[in-house]
C-alpha cells in the first residue's frame, strides 16, 4: 500500500496514495491503523483524495478504525469530496463516522473534539468530588 503518515501530538494523518481501498489492500490499511492506535493515536485523519473505488472490505476496515477511535473518545475522519464515496459511506451507516471535505476542517474537528472531552472531564470532576462536593455545613 502506498501511503504517507504525518504524526502530530493530537492526531495522525494518513494520506492514501491509492485509487482503491478494496479486498486487495484493506489488510495493509488495517495494520496501519492498528500500529497508530498502539502508538497512542486516538484521532486518525485519512485523506481519501485518490480513492475512487471502495468495496465491502474497505468499508469494514473504516468501520473498525472508527470504532477504535470512538472507544478512545477520538475521531476517525475521512477527508474526501468524492460524492460517490461519501454516499457509499453514508449507506454503510457507520456510527458517528466523520467525513470532511478538507484536511484543515478535519484538524479543526479533532481540536474541537479534544476541547469537548476536556470540558466533559472538568464537569465530571466538578460535580463528582470537586469543588461542589463540600458539605452543607460550609454554607
Amino acid at each position: 500500500m502506498n501511503f504517507k503518515i504525518e504524526k502530530n501530538e493530537q492526531y495522525a494523518l494518513i494520506e492514501l496514495n491509492e485509487t482503491a481501498l478494496t479486498q486487495d489492500n484493506y489488510a495493509d490499511f488495517e495494520n496501519i491503523i492498528r500500529q497508530l492506535f498502539r502508538a497512542g493515536y486516538g484521532n486518525v485523519i485519512v485523506k481519501f483524495d485518490e480513492i475512487v473505488e471502495l468495496d465491502g472490505h474497505g468499508v469494514s476496515v473504516i468501520r473498525k478504525g472508527n470504532k477504535i477511535c470512538l472507544n478512545e473518545l477520538g475521531l476517525f475522519i475521512i477527508v474526501t469530496k468524492n460524492d460517490e464515496i461519501i454516499d457509499q459511506l453514508d449507506r454503510a451507516k457507520i456510527e458517528d463516522l466523520t467525513i470532511m471535505p478538507t484536511v484543515q476542517e478535519a484538524i479543526d474537528a479533532v481540536f474541537l473534539n479534544e476541547l469537548e472531552n476536556d470540558f466533559q472531564s472538568e464537569d465530571e470532576d466538578e460535580f463528582g468530588g470537586g469543588e461542589y462536593s463540600e458539605s452543607e455545613e460550609d454554607y
